[in-house]
């Protein structure tokens, strides 16, 4: 349907058909409410006995690798650290340091980025399991690692990512899924609460993509001005502040970080001013204690940026009248339960780079320096 409509670019074209395609992916991986068992049996070989995990990528697909480390600690109990494709490749040598070899999962949007290629053959090396997650099944990354999970987002044009990164998302998040499962960590019961949130995502992403463009359009212009954005998450939305600012960097040229929420006040708040406004994730699962407790310290820190006179856009649960009365501005996404909800959250983040750059007049589709897969190694 969406190919019907008349988008001016294939970034925004890709922003809305993200609904589409995380359908499409589900399908892959979902039976029904249920895992499919052959996708178990492709996966059961791939873990580390002990349980370790290195998530190996770049850029984007990094970001997602850094919400996947999150899902799978808290819903797996395995351990995961998660790497820059182009520095785990440089760690080996003829004698690698690494004793666990830990099993390695890979991320790429085209599976021919030359710095997680050089990081899944350096794994290979080492006689460690691998795992590909890219959005091109016949890559070569998905043909030479071990086990292939692949998105289905469709070709992506524009080189700022998009339904890619939100496809990763998904995907990582079935992999936690099937991983739970396999090492008895969650029931019946809350698997099928897993995947019939994951299933009604797509619905309640498409109900909003509409009110989140018309918002993040007026909040591009009344921000255009400024010379830097500090971005902020605690916990899973960490990943999310990181993309977002990132998004930012590549599609409009305006200067952003993402921080730790609880990082800000040990030296980037010398940078908050009416030039550098802050991008707060605050959105919260009332059925999470640990995410009760990310918001409630996230409620203290707008509060203190309040009375410090800062301008603040936050990211927030639909009705939450405690964190729009503390910013300057409050853009709403339905709640969902705290590990889906980077996949929500990241859009409005997405929409607002597009509109920063129509602002600055960047050929938002194709940023300068930039090419869609970094096929020359870092």
């Amino acid at each position: 349907m969406n190919r019907l409509r008349n988008f001016p670019h294939e970034m925004l074209r890709e922003i809305y058909e993200q609904p589409d395609a995380i359908r499409r992916t589900l399908a892959l991986y979902l039976a029904g409410d249920g895992l499919k068992p052959e996708v178990a049996s492709l996966l059961a070989g791939w873990p580390n006995p002990a349980g370790e995990i290195l998530i190996a990528a770049s850029g984007s697909s990094r970001h997602s690798g850094l919400a996947g480390e999150i899902l799978l600690e808290d819903l797996c109990g395995v351990a995961v650290d998660v790497e820059y494709a182009s520095e785990y490749s440089c760690r080996g040598g003829k004698d690698p340091k690494d004793m666990r070899h830990p099993s390695v999962l890979v991320l790429s949007q085209s599976g021919e980025t030359s710095d997680t290629l050089a990081a899944l053959y350096e794994a290979g090396r080492r006689g460690q399991k691998t795992l590909a997650i890219t959005n091109a099944s016949s890559s070569t990354m998905a043909g030479d690692a071990n086990v292939s999970m692949p998105l289905a987002a469709g070709m992506e044009r524009a080189i700022p990512a998009t339904k890619s990164f939100t496809c990763q998302l998904t995907v990582l998040y079935l992999l936690a899924l099937y991983e739970g499962v396999r090492l008895g960590r969650m029931d019946s019961g809350e698997l099928a609460s897993y995947i019939q949130q994951l299933q009604a995502l797509p619905n309640m992403i498409e109900a909003q993509l509409d009110s989140w463009r018309k918002q993040m359009a007026g909040l591009a212009r009344k921000y255009s001005t400024a010379s830097t954005f500090l971005y902020l998450g605690r916990g899973i939305h960490y990943a999310i502040a990181r993309e977002g600012a990132l998004k930012l960097k590549e599609a409009s040229y305006v200067h952003a970080e993402g921080y730790p929420t609880g990082e800000l006040k040990h030296g980037p708040n010398a940078l908050v001013s009416d030039s550098v406004p802050l991008v707060v994730l605050a959105t919260v699962d009332y059925g999470l204690s640990a995410s009760v407790l990310r918001y409630e310290k996230t409620l203290q820190l707008l509060s203190d940026m309040r009375a410090q006179g800062a301008k603040v856009i936050a990211i927030a649960n639909r009705g939450d009248g405690q964190v729009s009365e503390l910013v300057s501005d409050c853009v709403e996404v339905e709640p969902v339960s705290e590990y889906l909800l980077p996949i929500p959250e990241a859009i409005p983040l997405q929409l607002f780079a597009y509109f920063m750059a129509l602002e600055h007049g960047v050929d938002v589709d194709r940023p300068r320096n930039l090419a869609k897969a970094v096929v020359e190694k870092s």
